[in-house]
């Protein structure tokens, strides 16, 4: 069956993990704090960073449901609020909805929503088994641009908010401006691939967006990496709390 997930992310048989090598990636590595930027993140601009803060399940999805903190309310269909096991260990943080996403209201829709069920699923894990899944923004960006700073710094509090719900153990961002917006500085992917990042003492593992992936077939070998170092992080992190 992980065979056929594999050959879905095309990955199988050409790519093949080579035994020991997510080991050989992580060894030596140890967690980096990378704490936000003091200022960034923390609040919107209206200052009502502190109120979301302390919202539960029920009014924070209304407060996003309603939310008119920026421009991006005029013209989304309907905020994508996220998905998934509220009570995850695994949280999967993408950027932005796309024009599937804004129509149904559900984040990773379409053909990266696929492949990212196919990623899942290759390393045993199903959409809403144990995983929540969430972007950054929860409104669309016209014809799919990239996010503002304007933007993610004052939607940031919705995640920040639902990452203190969920309580995951792993966290792995999808895309530069998940990593970027968690982490609390700007880098590219391929500099922060390959390491166990800290946010806020919860381990977070950095890789590619689904959607990238489907434009640029060979970095779909780098994906799987990325999803055995978080596999093998998991494993670690679960085998130190049973001791």
């Amino acid at each position: 069956m992980r065979a056929a997930y594999l050959r879905e992310m095309g990955l199988w048989p050409l790519w093949r993990l080579r035994q020991g090598q997510a080991a050989g990636s992580a060894q030596g590595t140890q967690p980096q704090a990378v704490p936000l930027p003091a200022g960034e993140g923390a609040s919107p601009a209206d200052g009502g960073g502190a109120e979301i803060a302390r919202l539960d399940w029920a009014a924070l999805k209304e407060r996003v449901t309603a939310c008119t903190a920026c421009p991006l309310h005029q013209t989304r269909t309907q905020a994508v609020f996220g998905v998934g096991d509220e009570a995850a260990q695994w949280l999967f943080v993408g950027e932005a909805p796309g024009a599937e996403e804004d129509a149904r209201g559900e984040p990773f829709v379409g053909q990266a929503g696929k492949l990212l069920d196919n990623m899942l699923a290759s390393i045993g894990l199903g959409r809403g088994d144990n995983v929540y899944i969430a972007n950054v923004l929860k409104c669309r960006p016209p014809g799919n641009r990239n996010p503002h700073p304007d933007e993610v710094r004052r939607c940031e509090p919705y995640l920040a908010r639902q990452i203190e719900l969920i309580r995951p153990r792993l966290i792995v961002t999808l895309g530069k401006f998940a990593a970027q917006t968690l982490l609390g500085k700007e880098a590219t992917i391929a500099s922060l691939r390959g390491t166990v990042h800290d946010y806020r003492g919860i381990p977070l593992i950095v890789s590619y967006h689904p959607a990238y992936l489907l434009r640029n077939l060979p970095d779909k070998a780098k994906a799987w990496e990325d999803l055995c170092l978080a596999r093998q992080t998991m494993a670690e992190r679960q085998g130190t709390e049973a001791r």
